[in-house]
């Protein structure tokens, strides 16, 4: 398998290398070279085997096959759930499936497990240190450093906003006492920290410097593994199903898209936005145009520019890096998209339905939930779960639920007068000693940050 990069400039790669880099050198973002199509998973039953059956091709000659389905073993073993992620039904049509049994009770934590030892492995191979860098809303940051804190080859820096995440998951980030994770308070919203974590890596002489890499939804490792529990989620029902997916960054619907693309049989996706509704209105109405970021209930889709929407915009061009690039410069100098009812027609409509809902609309959802079933819901899952009883209709809907309701007690606890409780290998969180570092919305001083942690092999 082979790499290219969405804006049509920068070298073919093949699968270890677009891992190690994470973002192209010429600012775009990884995608196949082709498309293979799904392999018949007949007789595979354990979600970990189906995970390497899957990603095989992805990966082929770069990691063998049995190297694969070793570090897909080992990393669900870490999940609480034997089924890794199981469905639940909540109602004759609707069903959830739980993405929140990993170590830090999220939905990252299922690609990024296995993306920690994809690192460790080919870093060790290679003789080579990187430095990882990322942005996070709240999740991926917890789950990115989890994956990879006991890595001998990485050191990892995560820039979060500050006041902008959950209690939880800033001390899931911050409480981690390993030499090779550092964290750092971004005055700013999580736009602005992507766009840092960008700027770092469009600088040609620093990123080379400290070999810097990235895990957050940039790394095409990450929509790779995420496509997994679409193919084995979809095969469950006699008809397509649709899922139902809470998203701000794209990333995560966009693994969905893929799957679909590559034969898993999905009838279409319904997309939920919080208050920052960017993909909501463009899916509707054809309105890609950037607002103020609005601080929600739920943090991690506070999001207004959609990083992984690129990967989707290069498809829908035909391929065309040259015209992806030129779209993308555009939208960043005047906040606006358009694309042609062609395209449209070709990829969105039939494909992608959308809804969103406020604060309180979430907060009303959790209690219905949790009356009618006895089930706790986070907010991002809260969202999704509306827009599958608004635009469900008939067919079975799988609502992707994403966090674990104890990482937002406070929202759960307002709707439900429930606090849910904290798994218990994470019942000491609030005790545990913070350790992360303050820094403005500059360029400069987070890249010498960056430069004072980084340990790197010249």
């Amino acid at each position: 398998m082979r790499y290219v990069s969405s804006r049509g400039e920068a070298a073919e790669l093949g699968f270890a290398d677009v891992l190690l880099a994470g973002l192209a050198n010429d600012g775009g973002l990884y995608v196949p070279a082709t498309w293979p199509a799904l392999p018949d998973l007949t007789g595979l039953h354990g979600y970990a085997d189906i995970a390497a059956a899957v990603m095989a091709p992805y990966v082929a000659p770069d990691l063998s096959v049995e190297t694969l389905s070793a570090l897909c073993h080992d990393a669900y073993a870490a999940f609480r759930h034997p089924a890794v992620v199981p469905l639940v039904q909540i109602d004759e049509r609707q069903w959830l499936l739980e993405l929140f049994h990993g170590p830090t009770l999220a939905f990252k934590d299922v690609a990024l497990q296995v993306v920690g030892r994809m690192f460790d492995h080919v870093l060790a191979e290679r003789g080579r240190r990187v430095t990882i860098v990322g942005a996070t809303s709240g999740d991926t940051g917890s789950a990115a450093i989890d994956g990879v804190k006991n890595c001998e080859n990485v050191d990892i820096v995560i820039l979060y906003p500050a006041g902008r995440t959950s209690d939880v998951q800033r001390r899931q980030m911050t409480t981690v006492d390993s030499h090779n994770v550092h964290t750092i308070a971004i005055e700013g919203n999580f736009d602005d920290c992507q766009d840092l974590v960008k700027a770092m890596f469009g600088d040609a002489a620093f990123r080379d410097e400290l070999q810097l890499s990235a895990v957050n939804s940039i790394n095409w490792a990450r929509v790779l593994a995420q496509i997994v529990y679409y193919v084995s989620a979809s095969t469950t029902f006699a008809e397509a199903p649709t899922f139902c997916v809470p998203t701000g960054n794209f990333g995560n619907v966009l693994s969905g898209w893929i799957a679909r693309r590559n034969g898993a049989p999905i009838h279409d996706f319904i997309v939920a936005s919080n208050s920052n509704d960017i993909l909501t209105r463009f899916i509707n109405d054809a309105d890609m145009s950037t607002r103020d970021v609005i601080p929600t209930l739920s943090p991690s889709m506070d999001i207004q520019v959609s990083s992984n929407f690129e990967r989707l915009l290069f498809e829908m061009n035909r391929r065309d890096g040259g015209l992806t690039a030129e779209q993308l410069g555009r939208f960043r100098a005047t906040g606006q998209l358009h694309l042609e009812a062609d395209q449209r027609a070709d990829f969105i409509d039939g494909k992608f339905r959308a809804a969103k809902f406020d604060d309180q609309q979430t907060l009303d959802e959790i209690g219905r939930v949790y009356t009618a079933t006895g089930l706790l819901i986070d907010p991002h899952t809260a969202t999704a779960t509306a827009a599958a009883r608004a635009l469900g209709g008939d067919r079975q809907v799988i609502t992707l639920s994403t966090a674990h309701p104890a990482k937002f007690p406070d929202a759960v606890e307002r709707a439900t007068g429930v606090r849910p409780r904290l798994p218990a290998h994470l019942s000491d969180l609030f005790e545990r000693p913070e350790r992360t570092s303050t820094l403005p919305n500059d360029l400069a001083q987070v890249q010498g940050f960056v430069r004072s942690v980084a340990r790197v092999i010249a």
